[in-house]
């Protein structure tokens, strides 16, 4: 008996020996040691006695991508190191001799960010790989690009500027999940479109509420350009118009181009103007005034050439008087002319000479007077044509720079989406 438990010992010792050294050739090298923590499969969040896993972000990148001023929606990158305690993942540095190890990490649990206030949201892993140390703390950096409606205050378009919240939460259900800690913000400074951003900054509105608020505003100039300053050059093209002549139609017609080149071109711009928001954009009611200051003065020239033409603004001709007695004195003179011949048949050339010459005075007559009429008609028209262009330039004047100084000066405030 003690013969066979002296052999158990001995075979016991040695099978002992060599799995202990086994084990220590085993995990001689990193990739050793991180396959054996990789086929311990702990895909799931640690959780410990409150249920919540605080996860460190020490370094998020925040970069605008584009802004669709139509749609009002902002589209953004955001790049995050993260860093959390895994305690399963811990190893003893006295057994295994090494600080770090290189996980893939597919095979661990990794936490997930959201842009909670974004209509789309995609984060994606920077690496495949994540880096975990012998004390269970694991880092990782992760991408998320993201779409925000974001409801810019575009009531001075295209002067406006404004703030857009950009809510970044992990995952949390009644008080299990993620809890995130912000350290450092850098914010990209790069120009989207005709958009800028300004230096982003980290805001909280409650424990588990956590937004970059990411200051935004439009490079004006190129808008002034394509959209502001083409409208006003118009509406001084057709004040100019004003010292072309009544009558001939090219005024009319000059007057009749320009209203229908800016009818065009609002058409085709409407496609670039910004949506309404809450706000309805000024600029719009300045394209309205321009429109408007275009059409008046159209119809005025309309008006003010045939009153030149025919001293009257009716649209209809005024009847001359019936047609029988019109009938009745063609007769009368008719009688007359044959009379007046009979009588120069008579009388001889001397009467003859005399009609002719009477008739040619009344002839001139008529001429002389209907030149008279049309010069009275002429000056009363150019009369009020003057004072109408004075009423008009100081109409513009008055209207043109009032409507761009609201756009730059006069702010309004929008409150944006809660979330």
């Amino acid at each position: 008996m003690l013969r066979f438990l002296n052999h158990s010992f001995k075979k016991a010792v040695v099978l002992l020996t060599l799995l202990t050294g086994y084990g220590h050739a085993q995990c001689t090298t990193r990739r050793c040691l991180a396959e054996m923590l990789i086929k311990k499969e702990y895909l799931s969040q640690p959780q410990t006695e409150n249920c919540t896993q605080n996860i460190f972000v020490k370094f998020l990148e925040y970069q605008t991508l584009s802004v669709d001023t139509k749609s009002l929606l902002l589209i953004s990158r955001l790049r995050a190191t993260l860093e959390w305690t895994d305690p399963d993942l811990a190893w003893n540095t006295s057994v295994y001799q090494f600080n770090e190890v290189i996980l893939p990490v597919s095979k661990i649990w990794s936490p997930e960010l959201h842009v909670t206030n974004g209509i789309t949201t995609e984060m994606s892993h920077s690496s495949p790989d994540l880096l975990a140390n012998s004390k269970g703390t694991v880092i990782h950096s992760v991408i998320i690009n993201a779409q925000v409606i974001c409801e810019v205050n575009l009531f001075n378009y295209p002067f406006a500027s404004d703030k857009c919240p950009v809510a970044i939460q992990g995952w949390s259900r009644m008080g299990c999940g993620t809890n995130l800690v912000f350290g450092e913000l850098k914010t990209v400074i790069a120009s989207s479109g005709e958009w800028e951003t300004g230096n982003a900054t980290l805001e909280r509105k409650r424990s588990d509420r956590n937004f970059i608020l990411v200051p935004l505003s439009i490079k004006s100039t190129q808008p002034f350009i394509t959209l502001v300053l083409p409208s006003i050059l118009i509406v001084i093209a057709d004040a100019v118009s004003f010292a072309l002549p009544l009558g001939g139609g090219e005024r009319n017609g000059f007057k009749v181009t320009l209203v229908l080149s800016f009818t065009m071109s609002l058409i085709i711009l409407n496609d670039e103007l910004p949506g309404d928001g809450e706000c309805s954009p000024i600029i719009r009611f300045h394209f309205c005034c321009c429109l408007v200051i275009l059409v008046v003065s159209m119809l005025w020239s309309m008006v003010m050439t045939r009153l030149s033409a025919e001293g009257r603004f009716g649209l209809f001709r005024r009847s001359k008087g019936p047609v029988s007695g019109n009938a009745g004195g063609g007769n009368a003179k008719e009688d007359e002319e044959v009379k007046a011949e009979v009588g120069v048949d008579v009388l001889g050339g001397v009467k003859e000479d005399g009609q002719i010459l009477k008739k040619v005075v009344n002839f001139l007559e008529a001429i002389d007077g209907k030149t008279r009429e049309s010069d009275r008609n002429q000056r009363f028209a150019s009369k009020l044509d003057h004072i109408f262009f004075w009423f008009y330039l100081n109409s513009g004047i008055a209207t043109l720079p009032t409507s761009n100084s609201v756009m730059v000066a006069l702010t309004f405030s929008v409150l944006h989406r809660m979330f």
